[in-house]
């Protein structure tokens, strides 16, 4: 039976004894720093693998990331839990709730994770049914509510293999984490090993990655060659979304100018990292009035926002209104100081200038966003739109198409959580119910299509009836007209117009229906042209002849067009100017 992966983070209080609980379930001490175990304090991120069998029998294998709980240190957890199915959340029976117990918490619903085993810790001191209360009271109003509560104690033992079994059937009713095709794997650990080369680990989400692939450094945009894979310490072929991965990319340098932590290794075709994104910001209603933390959020601020396992400074800009206050949320543009590979639905925390306080989480809303639209009417609908189900793919991209237009169907919201089946799916959706249309590689908004179409063929009618004697249109000047720079656009244009009594010929379009003929004006200038080239037949003049006055120029070339008259281009040496082209009548043309 295969087993089925997983990635397990702890949160808590520090000395509230999460790394003691991690080593009780797993063997393994995540305290690798010397300075850890000199301060007995956890300070940065440690590892280990868990082993459980679900109450079906079923293999499961979760990857541990034990954090640590220190004020100091909110950055490291932060970085530990972005990637995570489930939080292994510890509070001490003799502390009970705490400090940090409430801000790893406010930074767990800020990520969005949805399920938490709670172990109990240290129940052999006691007061376990009193903090048992408690921490029901804390969790009533999260989605924690409901989450085991687990006594356990590593000095006695107590709890520990119930504390598993918990594990275990949680990890039984969830689904692995989805493989949508994009792979992204944010690194927190990078070392070099001897004969071996780079190493960086992570967990991996959102896509599977196999050994030999070529995959990217973000936001360095370095490419690299993954040449060995490792899931706790065992070679793999393939690492798949959920897994604790290990990647050997021998070509990368580590260090300042290298590879660190806070990249991102993923695959080439998801786009380049930007600097700027419109976000929704959401404040915590559990923000105490009197804390640091609660201050509101003034317009302009400058924040540090923790991504994936990365942090960067950013200034914040909120749509409307001077601030933002507890338990409020709002509509604000990020401008990072450092640019990172987002996507559409993508959790944030953000905590002050200063790194005190964690003072808000949020979501991505636009991950291409720039300062000129921020407040323009079509970007706030769409940011107004995608704030109230930034995962619902109908809605994002009806709200894109509706802001741009139109969009090529590959390139669609690719920089999102959406595999491109769900992309089509809502494409198909979307059309069927009439909003959109989709013409080859095009997706357009319907208004958008229906009124580009409708334009187009104005223009070409207005052509046939300011110059009837042109046989069609130019398509280059058509697409000057339409402003069009995107040549899937202005072919599935054209050839919507074709397929809707329109002809193309060559490099010219026109309506079926319509027959070139020469209005009065230019009947004259007609004549004379066919009078001097029947006059010298074998000397026929040159284009000069005919350049003097406007009729003379669109009657030569009605008579072009209708192949009365046929120009002769001139030979002559390369490096010699040709003379100008000539004409000559035909020697039968039509008519005569």
């Amino acid at each position: 039976m295969t087993a089925r992966h997983f990635t397990i983070a702890t949160a808590g209080h520090v000395d509230h004894g999460k790394s003691a609980l991690v080593k009780a379930l797993t063997g393994t001490d995540p305290d690798r720093l010397p300075e850890e175990k000199k301060r007995h304090i956890t300070i940065d991120l440690g590892f280990a693998e868990l082993n459980l069998t679900a109450p079906t029998g079923e293999k499961i294998h979760a990857g541990v990331v034990d954090v640590p709980g220190h004020e100091d240190f909110v950055r490291n957890m932060i970085a530990g839990v972005g990637s995570i199915d489930l939080a292994l959340f510890v509070v001490a029976a003799d502390d009970g709730w705490m400090q940090q117990t409430e801000e790893h918490l406010q930074s767990l619903t800020y990520l969005c994770v949805q399920r938490a085993v709670i172990a109990l810790a240290k129940s052999d001191l006691g007061r376990t049914d009193i903090v048992t209360e408690q921490i029901r009271n804390q969790l009533r109003d999260t989605v924690f509510a409901r989450s085991p509560i687990v006594p356990t104690s590593v000095r006695t033992s107590e709890g520990i293999e119930n504390l598993k079994g918990a594990l275990a059937s949680e990890f039984a009713t969830m689904q692995t984490q989805r493989d949508f095709g994009k792979p992204r794997l944010f690194v927190d650990r990078v070392f070099m090993l001897r004969g071996i080369g780079t190493v960086v680990t992570g967990t991996l989400s959102g896509g599977s990655i196999r050994r030999g692939q070529d995959v990217v450094v973000q936001p360095r945009n370095t490419s690299a060659r993954v040449r060995s894979i490792q899931n706790h310490g065992r070679d793999i072929e393939m690492a798949h979304p959920g897994m604790r991965t290990a990647m050997n990319l021998p070509d990368v340098s580590i260090g300042e100018n290298g590879i660190q932590r806070g990249d991102l290794i993923t695959t080439e075709d998801l786009g380049s990292p930007t600097a700027i994104f419109d976000v929704l910001v959401e404040r915590s209603p559990r923000l105490k009035r009197n804390s640091p933390a609660a201050r509101p959020i003034k317009n302009g601020s400058t924040v540090q926002v923790h991504f994936g396992t990365s942090r960067t400074a950013a200034n914040l800009t909120l749509f409307d209104g001077p601030a933002v206050g507890a338990g409020q949320s709002a509509i604000a543009q990020l401008r990072l100081d450092s640019p990172i590979l987002a996507f559409v639905g993508d959790r944030f925390v953000l905590r002050d200038s200063s790194e005190q306080n964690t003072i808000a989480g949020g979501t991505v809303l636009d991950p291409d966003a720039n300062r000129a639209n921020f407040r323009s009417a079509a970007q706030i609908q769409l940011l107004k739109e995608r704030a109230t189900a930034p995962d619902d793919a109908n809605l994002c991209v009806r709200s894109q198409l509706r802001r741009d237009g139109f969009a090529e169907s590959k390139t669609l919201l690719v920089r999102s959580n959406f595999a491109a089946d769900e992309i089509g799916g809502a494409l198909s959706r979307l059309r069927n119910h009439g909003e959109i249309v989709l013409a080859g590689d095009i997706a357009a908004h319907a208004s958008y299509w229906h009124d580009l179409i409708k334009r187009a063929a104005g223009f070409i009618d207005r052509v046939h009836e300011n110059n009837p004697e042109r046989r069609g249109v130019d398509v280059s000047e058509l697409r000057t007209e339409l402003k069009i720079q995107s040549q899937k656009l202005f072919t599935a244009v054209i050839s919507e117009l074709t397929r809707n009594g329109f002809a193309r010929s060559d490099n010219q379009i026109a309506r079926v229906s319509h027959r070139p003929s020469l209005p009065p004006e230019l009947l004259a200038a007609a004549e004379n042209i066919r009078a001097a080239l029947s006059a010298i037949r074998f000397d026929p003049p040159d284009r000069k002849t005919f350049s003097q006055d406007r009729h003379f120029q669109q009657a030569l070339r009605f008579l072009i067009d209708q192949r009365e008259i046929v120009e002769i281009p001139s030979c002559s040496p390369s490096r010699v100017p040709p003379p100008p082209a000539r004409f000559d009548r035909r020697l039968a043309p039509p008519g005569t």
